[in-house]
């Protein structure tokens, strides 16, 4: 049995035992009172005191991942993988849809993650219809292929854009998307990816985005070409898809960032846009100021 699996059992052990009756906890405690306390052999694997904790640990296990590259590694204190993820409630055995991973930033994290007990599944735009989700979906599926220890069960599906579907109606517990929602906004497609997010969802289930944040006060028309788009627009695109807002957070905030660059969110790092044209400058900044949002779909879902 591999380490994953262990800690597999582990934690759905740890999630049967949560639902004991408190009667049988106590008799399970209490029971041959005269007998002595074995010790425990110094390799026995010790489980976490919650599934939240067991959560964190994979997360260390995932984030320390040797297939990992140093390129990748560097962005974890702009991105906050462990922090945005556990803020989205995120657990091992779930089933996660990450909507246009790119390059697989986050797959690298998610994808291994969710091998052993759950289920991970990279939704990309169908490739014929753009050069860049071309590149991106060639550059995944030869990432999966490279290393299937870690890569071997996830998924890739693809998408129209303009009538997106992710899968089966309430077959997702978590949907995924990290800086996309701007795209969908300048493309005109966003209504209609958020309407498909809600129809894979499970009732209770979640969308968690991340997306580059404009100025407070700024108006859409004004930023949408710059790449950062209002807190309120992605909201309204959410809720008008029927889900409610759960819980924002500043895990993501960057307060350097005035969002006001010749160049948009792009002359930021990591795509440093204007070349060598200031770039301490930029660099000194750091990767743009995003908004983190969770999202739920009503348990009583009514569309």
């Amino acid at each position: 049995m591999t380490h994953f699996k262990k800690f597999g059992l582990l934690f759905a052990l740890l999630l049967a035992a949560s639902w004991l009756p408190a009667s049988a906890q106590v008799v399970a405690s209490t029971a041959e009172p005269d007998q002595p306390e074995l010790d425990q052999p110094g390799d026995a694997l010790v489980p976490p005191t919650s599934a939240s904790d067991f959560t964190a640990s994979r997360l260390d296990d995932v984030l320390s991942g040797s297939w990992r590259s140093d390129a990748n590694r560097a962005r974890d204190a702009w991105r906050h993988p462990k922090a945005t993820l556990q803020f989205f409630g995120i657990q091992p055995d779930q089933t996660v849809i990450e909507i246009t991973p790119g390059g697989g930033w986050y797959a690298e994290l998610l994808a291994p993650l969710l091998h052993d007990n759950g289920r991970y599944i990279a939704a990309e735009q169908a490739p014929s219809t753009d050069s860049e989700a071309r590149a991106d979906d060639s550059r995944l599926r030869r990432k999966f292929a490279a290393d299937p220890a870690h890569f071997g069960n996830a998924t890739i599906v693809t998408f129209d854009p303009k009538k997106p579907v992710f899968g089966a109606p309430g077959s997702a517990d978590l949907v995924l998307t990290f800086r996309n929602v701007h795209n969908w906004v300048m493309a005109d497609t966003a209504p209609a990816m958020f309407k498909a997010f809600y129809a894979v969802l499970r009732p209770g289930g979640v969308l968690g985005v991340v997306d580059h944040r404009a100025a407070d006060g700024a108006t859409l028309a004004a930023v949408k070409s710059s790449g950062y788009l209002p807190t309120a627009t992605v909201i309204k695109l959410a809720t008008d898809a029927g889900f409610r807002l759960d819980a924002r957070s500043e895990i993501n905030a960057n307060p350097a960032d005035d969002h006001d660059h010749p160049k948009g969110v792009w002359t930021l790092p990591p795509t440093l846009a204007l070349g060598d044209t200031d770039r301490a400058k930029y660099l000194a900044i750091g990767e743009s100021d995003r908004m983190t949002l969770r999202f739920v779909k009503p348990a009583a879902a009514s569309h």
